[in-house]
This record gives C-alpha cells, sequence and structure tokens, in this order.
C-alpha cells in the first residue's frame, strides 16, 4: 500500500510508510532477541547436561571396572543384572525410566 500512501498524501503518506517499516524492524528485532535469549538458556542447559551425562558415565564405567577387577561380578552376571534392570519399567529397550530400584 506503499504507493497508494504516496500518491493520496505524497510525503507524508511515505513518512506514514517510514513508520510501519521502522515498528516493524523493531518487532521483528524483539522477537530475534527473544530467541537468542531461548537458544542461549537451551544451550547452557544442554552444556550442563552433557557434562553430567559424561561425568555419569565415568563413575558408572569405574564401579564396573572395579567389580569385575575384585572379582565381585563376571561379565555374565552383570549384562543379566542390566537387563533384569532393564526390564523394571516394563520393557526392555536399553533404557530405563525412573528411580533406583534396590
Amino acid at each position: 500500500m506503499g504507493w497508494g500512501k504516496y500518491l493520496l498524501l505524497g510525503d507524508f503518506g511515505q513518512q506514514l510508510d517510514l513508520e510501519d517499516q521502522k515498528e516493524e524492524i523493531r518487532s521483528l528485532r524483539k522477537r530475534i532477541s527473544l530467541n537468542n535469549a531461548t537458544n542461549s538458556s537451551v544451550t547452557q542447559r544442554l552444556e550442563r547436561l552433557e557434562k553430567e551425562n559424561d561425568e555419569l558415565k565415568l563413575y558408572l564405567s569405574s564401579l564396573v571396572v572395579l567389580l569385575k577387577n575384585t572379582g565381585a561380578i563376571t561379565k555374565d552376571q552383570l549384562e543379566n543384572v542390566v537387563e533384569m534392570v532393564d526390564g523394571y519399567d516394563g520393557k526392555i529397550d536399553g533404557k530405563h525410566k525412573g528411580g533406583i530400584n534396590t
């Protein structure tokens, strides 16, 4: 509608178009800023979860090595226990949902 405003209102119409464009640019900048803040928050959370996951794998691997090296458990026994615990949540799928059952 820029041409219509210009033809009917001249420079004043052009100024109205410019103000409309400035408002649209402000709105887009605000949306980009909000998206960047959200992305930053998600990125920080993901980095924290990756660090926690790495630490958990380190401790789990250390415990498995300790148990095997002390003879407290064999590889077959460990695999059987893993399968048993995997089934605690109703299906054997390589995941465990829920707490630690003893």
